[in-house]
Parts: structure tokens; C-alpha cells; sequence
């Protein structure tokens, strides 16, 4: 059985629109007036012949050596030890313009490491853009081409989205320009892995390769949304899209028109979800709040006294209710602010105040610091003594990240690491054992204890 995976797609879309609200455009009226201000974007970058890293999609790895095997003799052209081949890799996605002197934005998968990004406006005019930034953690970049007058999109409010709500795409599936899809809003707040600093919005609006960094519109004909991802079993669209909501990608947009890159907040600690039989346990009236697994050291968290087992109820006087949206909390709050918390402490709750630092480059979440990852993608931490009273368990390994193989098996920051293959791994270097001992290509059977409930996942070593 193939299992589940959130394909990131270079997106687009199509529209047959419900019976709607008195303040409702017509879709075809939306298309019209809208869709103007869609562009359709192709990237390239020359990558060495056997290069690794692509940013775009290409074939697996036996169709490749076998199109090198056809096409580029062993030593090039010119016999052994001849010249790297450079190879165009073409990738290709969608975006809006969202200011008449030629801001556009779309998704940073999309323009990532591309040595040539080129627009084509719907009257087939072509420019070349220059990426002005991109923010990996959002999957929002910002791109510009040197014109004036152009077709704008208008931005709604995606906090007045309501689940059930008619949405509609524009975009390039497949290289189909100016294509229209619609549907419905499924569900808001949607948290995915490795992804913490954005409340997706959920939809049923057909989505494939090309839409990514497309608008996603609402009824009145306001962008609320910028297509991301998908979730898919086969690759392509089976009725399950996200989009990032235009507020959340808005923010990140000024920040890379002023500097080109994103300050975030940052805390230091290691989170998971309080489950209804950790609330039970530590004496909360139900599940809520962002349980500390972990504080990092000489970080801000460390600074302020929070504790492991102390469970976050507040940040800067707003509730968190699920431990989701405390990394979406702190990367929104300005480094060096200080902030109130709230946090549930041995059966009461205590007041801490946190001065925030800037959550470092190449760290995947509010609660990052320095890791060392293992082999396989995964950075643990050994449980302590009140955490393991805190779970109920005697031995264990906690995910401070996962990336990599790990992110893609599915294993998520929060899951506690029980055995490898049947055998109980308590320490770090007992883990790395034994996944060492996983020829690559193969895959080792991880017992994780996640929730309240265990699991066993599949984490296949890939070749190194």
C-alpha cells in the first residue's frame, strides 16, 4: 500500500461555482476580473550531470541513470574523464501580482535556487523576475518584473473564511495556463508536519503540479490564500489542498520587500500536545496549552525558569489551546520583546515573563536551538526523569526534529522514539547503533509513542 504523503507542487486551478451568498461574485465574473493578475511562472537552473539536490521534480533515480546511460556516455563527449554535462532542470508554477509596479508573489519551492525565473502575464507578455526573497518556513517569496500599470489582485480576510465557504483557484496545472478550479473550504488551522508557522486552510479545490504559489479566492473575488500543498497517495490531486492564508503570508512579504529575509521570535524549548491523559495527570480541567518537553540551554526559555513538564497556557495574554500555536505565536513576536507567559506548574499556575531572541537560520521550529542529527534525519534527546513520570514511561528517546528520511516516514517533533527494530532503545548513542546497522535502501521499524497511543513507522535509510 502506498502511504500518504503532502506532495509541494509548482500549482494552478478551475471553477464551477455553488449557488452563493447576495454579496457573491459570479466565477465567471471572478475569472474576468481576476484572473488578469494571475501569472504563470518557469524556472530553470543548469545542474551538473549526476548533480543531487534538485529543486525540481524529476524522474526516479533508475529512470535518470538510464537516460544518462542513452544519452551521456561514461566520460562525456569526450571519453573518460571528459567535462560535467550541465543539464537545464525546468520547473514551473503559478503566482498574482499584488502591487501595479510588479511585486508578485508566489511560493518559495517554486523559485528555489533558480538561475532563471520568467513571467508570462495572460496578455503573453514575458519577463524576467528577480526573486526579491523567500521564506522557507512560510513557502512565501516575492518576486518582481520591471512594469508599471499592471492588473492587481484584492486581499480578503481569512479569518472571515467560514468552513463550507465556496473558494476558487487560478493557476498552470500541468503547464495549463489560466486554468480555473473551485470548491469548498474544509477546514481552517490545519496544522501539517514539519510545518509550524503556518494555519493552513483547508480545501477541496482540485489542485496539481503548475497551481503552486496560485491565488486562492474567495466569492466576493478576494485573494485569501496562496496554493501550497497537497495531500496526496499518488502524487496528484485527491481532494485534499492547502493553501497559506494571505494575512499570514502578507506579514512575511514586508519583511522580504525591507530586507529580503524574516525575523522571527524565538523561545527555546521543545513542545508537544497535551493529551486528555496528560491533562488528567498534571491536573488541568482539559487538554490545552503547549506541554515543555524540553528547554533547551542558554536560551530564552532557559533565562525566564521555564521548566520541563510546565505547560504553556498563555502567550503575551492570548490563550494557546493547542500546542500548534505557540511556534506560530512566537515567530510572529519581535526578537528582544518581552513577553508574558502563563504556564500550568505543579497542579497551579505561575506568571514567567520571557525576553525573546531570533530564532536561528537553520533551526525548523520556535523551539529550536543546536542539534545533532543522526543518521536517518532524526535530532533526540534522552527523556528525563519527570518526563518519563510525566508519560507513563521507563526508557524512550524524545524527536526534538525530524528531517530528511525521518520528515518524509512521517515521524514528527513531539514523538517519543520507543524501540528500533523490536529492541528498546533509553539513550542517544543506543539509537544510533542501531539504525547504523540499517543497510541503505532499507527500512527499520520505529516504535513511537505519540499521543496517547503508539505506532510503528517505517523509516527508510536512503543511500548516503
Amino acid at each position: 500500500m502506498m502511504k500518504a504523503a503532502f506532495a509541494t507542487l509548482a500549482l494552478a486551478a478551475t471553477l464551477s461555482a455553488p449557488v452563493l451568498a447576495k454579496d457573491v461574485v459570479d466565477v465567471a465574473d471572478l475569472v474576468e476580473k481576476q484572473g488578469p493578475a494571475v501569472v504563470n511562472i518557469s524556472t530553470t537552473k543548469l545542474v551538473k550531470r549526476g548533480q543531487e539536490g534538485l529543486p525540481f521534480p524529476i524522474p526516479d533515480e533508475e529512470d535518470m541513470q538510464e537516460f544518462f546511460r542513452r544519452f551521456f556516455p561514461p566520460g562525456g563527449p569526450g571519453g573518460q574523464g571528459g567535462p560535467m554535462q550541465e543539464i537545464p532542470a525546468r520547473g514551473a508554477g503559478s503566482g498574482f501580482i499584488v502591487s501595479s509596479d510588479g511585486y508578485i508573489l508566489t511560493n518559495a519551492h517554486v523559485v528555489k535556487n533558480a538561475d532563471e525565473v520568467v513571467v508570462k502575464l495572460i496578455d503573453k507578455r514575458k519577463f524576467t523576475a528577480k526573486v526579491i526573497g523567500a521564506d522557507t518556513r512560510t513557502d512565501v517569496a516575492v518576486i518582481k518584473i520591471t512594469a508599471n500599470n499592471l492588473p492587481t489582485v484584492r486581499l480578503g480576510d481569512p479569518g472571515k473564511l467560514r468552513v463550507g465557504e465556496a473558494v476558487a483557484a487560478i493557476g498552470s496545472p500541468f503547464g495549463f495556463e489560466n486554468s480555473v478550479t473551485a470548491g469548498i473550504v474544509s477546514a481552517k488551522g490545519r496544522s501539517l508536519p514539519s510545518e509550524n508557522y503556518v494555519p493552513y486552510i483547508q480545501t477541496d479545490v482540485p489542485i496539481n503540479p503548475g497551481n503552486s504559489g496560485g491565488p486562492l479566492f474567495n466569492m466576493k473575488g478576494e485573494v485569501v490564500g496562496i496554493n501550497s500543498q497537497i495531500y496526496s497517495r499518488s502524487g496528484g490531486y485527491q481532494g485534499v489542498s492547502f493553501a497559506i492564508p494571505i494575512d499570514v503570508a502578507m506579514e512575511v512579504v514586508e519583511q522580504l520587500k525591507a530586507g529580503g529575509k524574516v525575523s522571527r521570535g524565538w523561545l527555546g524549548v521543545v513542545i508537544q500536545e497535551v493529551t486528555a491523559d496528560l491533562a488528567d495527570s498534571f491536573g488541568l480541567d482539559r487538554p490545552r496549552g503547549a506541554l515543555v518537553a524540553q528547554v533547551q540551554p542558554d536560551t530564552p526559555a532557559a533565562k525566564a525558569g521555564l521548566q520541563a513538564a510546565d505547560v504553556i497556557l498563555e502567550f503575551n495574554g492570548r490563550p494557546v489551546e493547542n500546542s500548534g500555536d505557540l511556534p506560530r505565536m512566537v515567530g510572529a513576536a519581535k526578537p528582544g520583546a518581552k513577553i508574558p507567559l502563563t504556564v500550568w506548574r505543579k497542579g497551579k499556575s505561575e506568571q514567567l515573563s520571557v525576553v525573546l531572541g531570533e530564532l536561528p537560520a537553520e533551526a525548523a521550529q520556535a523551539g529550536s536551538g543546536s542539534r545533532a542529527f543522526s543518521r536517518g534525519g532524526l535530532a533526540l534527546s534522552e527523556l528525563g526523569a519527570e518526563q518519563r513520570r510525566a508519560l507513563g514511561l521507563d526508557h524512550g528517546l524524545m524527536v526534538e526534529d525530524a528531517t530528511g528520511d525521518a520528515a518524509r516516514a512521517g515521524i514528527r517533533t513531539g514523538d517519543v522514539i520507543l524501540a528500533v527494530n523490536n529492541t528498546k532503545v533509553a539513550t542517544v548513542d543506543a539509537f544510533r547503533k542501531a539504525i547504523a546497522a540499517v543497510p541503505a535502501g532499507k527500512s527499520a521499524a520505529i516504535l513511537v509513542r505519540r499521543g496517547d497511543g503508539s505506532l510503528y513507522i517505517p523509516l527508510k535509510i536512503s543511500g548516503e
